[in-house]
């Protein structure tokens, strides 16, 4: 008999296929008026020095004076709606591909056959609905959003698909209504929005999703696209923000970990974190699953598939919103 041991090289695809969001404005008061682009335009800006001093320069008011006069000159990107526009439209879409357990990649059919066994028993016991709720949540309440939602005075979500050729839409007027610390509370049309998610994850039904917010917040208010990763340290620009075809737009990335932020399963957790293989939040620079611990997905996953040993109920919820979320969890990366 021989010792099953993780396989060197194991990846799952992504289950919630996530696209960009894409940025229009219009005016609240000519809600049938066309739609028109958020652009991203070029700013340049003369800058205080506002930066923690060195002591030496700070206590010495000659010094500090010398500090202040040289120019802090910055060229960034910025995104604003138009000063005949108040609401912000934000579109994407959500695919909702079948979660059976079977990895895209697994090179040990051993492995392979009793990763499967396991999560088969976890849908059979639980099923997907606990998962299909929170995401569900997170959309409408326009968590994905992030820093847009903060700003917004109202915001109206719409959520449309086609089931069986039947076209179904789902309004909530008010999503700042609904809180982001917790997954307890109702709205109408919330378990429709679920049910939706999980039968695409159950391979009932193609599922797509068609999302869009509208965000009231303000003639010529700024908003907030993406800000890109700059690797060439040599661009002119402190800011760089997100384009598509001229279009501000958010990572799509960026919209997946809101989505995905169901994991209130960590210990003596405060808030939803995303659901992340050691609950990184690169925000806080915290990782809230500590391997030390033992409440990290790599020691709850081998545990339940090598040693038949499985976590409670609520750390089974966060292996599988892993196992939804996609990556590569091979034992070749392990040192």
């Amino acid at each position: 008999m021989t010792t099953l041991t993780t396989a060197s090289v194991l990846a799952f695809e992504r289950n919630l296929d996530i696209s960009d969001a894409t940025f229009t404005q219009i005016d609240s008061q000519k809600p049938d008026a066309k739609a028109s682009m958020v652009k991203v335009r070029e700013k340049s800006v003369r800058g205080t020095i506002s930066n923690r001093l060195k002591n030496a320069i700070a206590n010495d008011p000659t010094k500090l004076d010398a500090e202040i006069q040289k120019p802090n000159l910055q060229t960034v990107d910025v995104a604003t709606l138009d000063d005949d526009k108040d609401t912000l439209i934000a579109r994407w879409s959500c695919k909702v591909l079948p979660f059976t357990g079977e990895p895209s990649v697994c090179n040990n059919s051993d492995y392979q056959a009793k990763l499967i066994d396991t999560v088969s028993g976890y849908l059979q016991q639980h099923g997907v609905n606990e998962l299909a709720r929170r995401y569900a949540a997170n959309i409408v309440n326009a968590r994905w959003l992030w820093r847009n939602r903060m700003g917004a005075e109202t915001i109206r979500i719409q959520v449309r698909t086609q089931i069986d050729g039947k076209d179904q839409t789902l309004e909530f007027a008010d999503a700042k209504a609904h809180p982001l610390n917790h997954f307890d509370w109702q709205a109408d049309g919330l378990s429709q929005l679920s049910d939706w998610i999980a039968k695409g994850l159950r391979g009932e039904a193609f599922v797509i999703l068609y999302i869009e917010a509208r965000a009231k917040v303000g003639y010529g208010q700024e908003v907030y696209p993406s800000q890109e990763l700059i690797l060439d340290t040599g661009n002119r620009k402190s800011k760089v923000l997100y384009q598509i075809n001229d279009k501000a737009g958010m990572h799509s990335q960026k919209v997946s970990n809101a989505i995905r932020t169901i994991d209130t399963w960590y210990p003596n957790a405060q808030f939803p974190v995303a659901a992340e293989p050691y609950g990184a939040v690169t925000t806080l620079g915290t990782a809230f699953r500590q391997p030390k611990k033992g409440d990290d997905f790599y020691t709850l996953f081998d545990n339940w598939v090598l040693k038949g040993t499985a976590p409670s109920v609520d750390e089974q919820h966060y292996v599988i919103s892993v196992l939804i979320r996609g990556g590569v969890f091979g034992a070749s990366g392990k040192e």
